[in-house]
């Protein structure tokens, strides 16, 4: 389960960043997770309440933004979201093989006071 790992490295970047704002208390950290990052978002949930005991983050708020799969044909130069596991353009039913949304896992904000 590497999400453990994941949200220890999540939390340890908000610590810091609450740290350098002389701040007591994280209320919330927001992460943006992408369809493609292979992160199960209920494991990453289990891992933030286990590793958050103990810490100025042991009553924070977790919110996950989903970011859905977005890919670039570079034949009518539009974005879409593909519709099945394939990369098909709808606009040009060329295939695309630029990914430029999905593969994120990102520390997106951290509430703090």
């Amino acid at each position: 389960m590497h999400e453990i790992s994941l949200m220890e490295n999540a939390l340890a970047i908000a610590l810091d960043y609450a740290h350098r704002d002389q701040a007591s208390r994280i209320h919330t950290l927001r992460l943006r997770i992408g369809s493609l990052s292979s992160v199960d978002p209920e494991a990453l949930r289990f891992a933030f309440e286990v590793i958050t005991q103990n810490t100025i983050a042991a009553d924070a708020q977790l919110e996950i933004e989903a970011c859905p799969t977005r890919c670039y044909c570079s034949t009518c130069q539009q974005d879409f979201e593909p519709l099945d596991l394939g990369y098909e353009c709808p606009h040009c039913r060329q295939w695309s093989t630029t990914v430029v949304q999905g593969k994120e896992l990102e520390l997106a904000a951290v509430e703090v006071s």
